[in-house]
């Protein structure tokens, strides 16, 4: 028998259409008839992960591989339990669909008193949470459906932040008609005269000025800025950088590039370049307390430029309404035109520390750097994973993802697992903690199921170094179990698909990384590292937040 086409295909057909083939999530009663159209699909599949938490890190890394992501999850208990990593796409500007199932539209209409609710009746309690952490929100109903899929889906990518659908069970079957054209994104026009009056502004700033230094950030990434910026900086030799989040925009071994710029924690040469420039064109850039070392960064307003998803800044002024792209266009044709008079820094970035031969954080950051290769993805959790992978200088298209504005720790492992899950054939390079690991574990059984071929390197330092830097080094509340980690891939599968190694010599470290220059299964490396030992960047942000947090600042 054919069934006939509904609401759930035309979801799923919209997913499929916005590049959006996978759907990451856990089943619950309220979703499971949904779950059969999933399966149905042709175009779309199914990918079960161990908890909503992980599912929604998953989406995330998925989404910043694939441009878009999605996870479905049942009402009430599911959503809440992913609303964490849902929170982290949306402070981090990621496009992901949320998909709720829920009771259905009678049961909502009468108030019963359904599982999973909270017993009073209202079904909108959850949905409200969801309007603050989302870009856009809709219930979805017989009449209304089709045209908020397409609403919130298109605002979604749009604004690159995270959208939320509340999909009841009954309409989920309701007949629908397929769609014929595909979504197409709004492009925004900005208003002739103020972008006249932000060219006559650029060319009155960049009058008489002999250097000029290029920072970007991750809403460039969002952007979709990264050639445009690359482009530029082969065009116009200039020193450029990135945060910690828009780490692996530019290729960092093009001459100019200075290393991640992180305010006072950057070395002296580097720092100047940017923060001495006459001007500073800042493309997508977030100034946050971890990506600054406390906000030590020394740029002032009449100094730099500052091009935003709502508009650019000039010194005081703003330009509201025009496009990024506009802006770097106009900008990069002006520095263009400046070449002849621009002077280049002879600056490179830091080398990374030496060592002394044994294992620490210096020698496992120099035997990384030497190991990695273009094209790999680096997923680095919070912690000194995150800011020892700040002093590296990334081969050509390598994509970096980290999250140190939201900041949730295991948000790595689930991330990698949807990042691998986008990207089959690169190779994925996860380094986490041993604290973050223990989070998010689970869903390295769910990399085996799929037969996914990540290197999963934990850095084992007894706990939460991170915390033990900024307050109560020894207390027992940074200390966690202590677990026998190359065990775990063949605990969490029975068909043995994965190789483990523990090492404590750095040479040890050097031999097992070089097997796996090509990695034809899940391979898991324990680096043993000394337990209060961080890389440089790392303690100067713990004292700056130590200092925050005890209102000295």
């Amino acid at each position: 028998m054919t069934l006939r086409y509904c609401v759930a295909d035309y979801l799923l057909d919209r997913l499929a259409h916005s590049g959006i083939t996978h759907l990451f999530g856990v089943p619950g009663d309220y979703n499971l008839q949904f779950l059969d159209n999933v399966i149905a699909h042709n175009d779309v599949a199914w990918v079960g992960c161990a908890n909503e938490l992980n599912a929604a890190y998953a989406a995330d890394g998925y989404a910043r591989c694939k441009g878009a992501g999605a996870l479905l999850t049942t009402f009430g208990v599911g959503e809440l339990s992913a609303l964490n990593g849902v929170a982290g796409s949306y402070a981090e500007h990621v496009p992901v669909l949320h998909i709720v199932g829920a009771p259905a539209s009678g049961a909502q209409q009468r108030g019963e008193l359904m599982h999973h609710t909270v017993g009073d009746g209202d079904f909108h309690h959850f949905v409200r949470i969801a309007s603050e952490l989302s870009i856009a929100h809709a219930v979805l109903t017989d009449e209304n459906a089709c045209h908020e899929i397409d609403r919130v889906i298109r605002l979604m990518k749009e604004g690159s932040r995270p959208g939320y659908l509340m999909l009841p069970a009954d309409v989920a079957k309701k007949p629908a008609i397929r769609p014929e054209n595909a979504l197409t994104q709004m492009l925004r026009q900005a208003d002739p005269a103020i972008l006249n009056a932000f060219q006559d502004a650029v060319r009155q700033r960049f009058s008489g000025v002999k250097q000029v230094a290029l920072l970007a950030d991750f809403l460039a990434q969002r952007a979709g800025l990264k050639s445009a910026l690359q482009q530029w900086v082969d065009d116009i030799p200039l020193a450029h950088s990135t945060l910690l989040m828009g780490k692996g925009l530019f290729n960092e071994s093009r001459r100019g590039f200075i290393g991640t710029y992180s305010g006072a924690a950057t070395a002296p040469g580097p720092r100047e370049a940017i923060e001495k420039s006459d001007v500073v064109i800042c493309v997508g850039v977030k100034f946050t307390d971890t990506t600054t070392a406390g906000f030590s960064q020394q740029l002032t307003t009449g100094q730099t430029i500052d091009v935003l998803p709502d508009g650019v800044r000039i010194g005081e002024q703003w330009f509201s309404g025009v496009p990024m792209a506009k802006a770097v266009s106009i900008l990069y044709h002006a520095v263009r035109d400046l070449k002849p008079q621009l002077t280049l820094p002879d600056v490179k970035p830091a080398p990374l520390p030496k060592s002394d031969g044994a294992l620490d954080q210096h020698a496992f950051w120099l035997a990384i750097q030497t190991w990695l290769r273009p094209g790999d993805i680096v997923v680095v959790d919070q912690g000194t994973a995150a800011f020892g992978a700040a002093a590296l200088t990334l081969p050509d298209d390598v994509t970096f993802i980290v999250q140190p504005l939201w900041g949730s720790i295991g948000y790595g492992l689930a991330a990698a697992f949807g990042a691998q899950t986008a990207c089959p054939t690169r190779r994925l390079v996860l380094i986490t903690g041993d604290g973050a690991a223990q989070l998010t574990i689970q869903e390295l059984g769910s990399m085996l199921r799929d037969n996914l071929r990540p290197v999963v390197i934990v850095l084992n330092n007894e706990g939460y170094t991170v915390e033990r830097a900024i307050h109560g080094a020894e207390q027992r509340y940074n200390d966690i179990a202590s677990w026998n980690w190359t065990a775990l891939p063949h605990a969490l599968d029975t068909s043995a698909k994965a190789e483990s190694w523990r090492v404590t010599q750095t040479v040890q470290l050097q031999e097992v990384l070089a097997r796996l220059t090509q990695p034809t299964r899940l391979s898991l490396l324990e680096v043993v590292l000394p337990k209060q030992d961080l890389p440089e960047l790392l303690s100067a942000v713990t004292q700056s937040l130590e200092l925050r947090n005890g209102g000295k600042a």
